[in-house]
């Protein structure tokens, strides 16, 4: 399983993602220009330049003519995916942490930073609505009270939004009338990730606390418990089989201090029910901060610390392979 390297950003990857169809996989770093790449041959098609601060976040709409990027430089901006031009920008008060396109991809949400005095709040705009756009008036802005929200998604049939927080908690507001449905606590510390199932009924987070977990989406029900050693950054539920693959290692901040084996810098394989690890996949030179699997689930992407994104396709034996019960 000879990985793709795709080496367009000269900082430290922060999100990748594919689109629905899997032609193309999405990236952004802390080096300001979020890129697109073919995924077939990890050719890069070009990158989306206006940002001024590192880009925590992007996602793609389902037809793929949007991109949205949440940044730093304290704005969320709509990209045309073909040309790269910007179609609009949001300008926020601080840092935003986390975006998304709805189901539909006629709405999108994006949430705040707590910073300078300024409360974290999560926004939900209506892309189609001309007036929301020019002033800037969201449908619905839900102020977030208590921890800030690190990574948020669209749950199913686009009525509620789940966020995951930095105290490890999870909650689930409704899009309508913007209260707070449920709200669990499972994890110890920050939630890093969230990433839903092809078919959105379930999700997996990832947390500081060295676990991943399984959820169920509507009731937030705790299901799976996939346990490592080191805090895990990003965590993606296979579309084809019952695996799901964590990125993580040991925090950026130590790195220097290990060598890479004791780092634990490698992609790890867990079976989805038996919460059982059966494989790994070495090769970056730092901790995984975003792992992505391929939509018909025949390869995945993570992209770490060192600014590489790899691309790996699955040998024959990975789709023979059956855990015996």
């Amino acid at each position: 399983m000879k990985p793709l390297m795709l080496q367009g950003h000269t900082r430290a990857i922060t999100q990748i993602k594919y689109n629905r169809e899997g032609d193309l996989l999405f990236s952004c770093a802390k080096d300001t220009k979020p890129c697109v790449w073919y995924a077939i041959n990890g050719e890069r098609l070009g990158t989306y330049n206006g940002h001024n601060g590192a880009v925590w976040a992007l996602d793609i709409d389902w037809q793929t003519t949007k991109v949205l990027t949440a940044a730093a430089d304290n704005s969320a901006r709509l990209w045309d995916c073909e040309t790269g031009k910007q179609l609009f920008q949001w300008d926020t008060n601080n840092a935003v942490r986390a975006c998304g396109f709805s189901y539909s991809g006629d709405m999108i949400m994006f949430c705040t930073d707590r910073q300078m005095g300024y409360n974290p709040s999560l926004d939900i705009y209506d892309i189609r609505a001309g007036e929301q756009l020019a002033n800037n008036a969201p449908l619905l802005s839900i102020p977030i009270e208590g921890p800030k929200v690190t990574s948020a998604v669209w749950g199913g049939l686009d009525e509620y939004i789940i966020t995951g927080h930095e105290s490890g908690e999870f909650s689930q507001f409704d899009v309508k009338s913007g209260e707070r449905v449920r709200n669990v606590r499972v994890h110890s510390k920050q939630i890093n990730d969230i990433q839903l199932n092809k078919d959105r009924t379930m999700f997996v987070s990832a947390s500081k606390d060295t676990n991943a977990m399984l959820f169920d989406a509507d009731s937030l029900d705790h299901l799976k418990t996939y346990k490592t050693e080191r805090p895990v950054n990003s965590a993606a539920i296979s579309p084809r089989m019952d695996h799901v693959v964590l990125g993580g290692g040991q925090e950026a901040m130590q790195v220097t201090t290990t060598s890479t084996r004791i780092g634990k810098f490698d992609a790890r394989f867990f079976h989805l029910i038996f919460e059982e690890e059966f494989g790994r996949v070495k090769g970056h030179f730092g901790p995984i901060n975003s792992v992505a699997f391929h939509p018909d689930g025949k390869s995945y992407s993570s992209g770490g610390e060192d600014g590489y994104v790899r691309v790996h396709t699955f040998d024959p034996q990975y789709f023979e392979f059956e855990f015996e019960f």
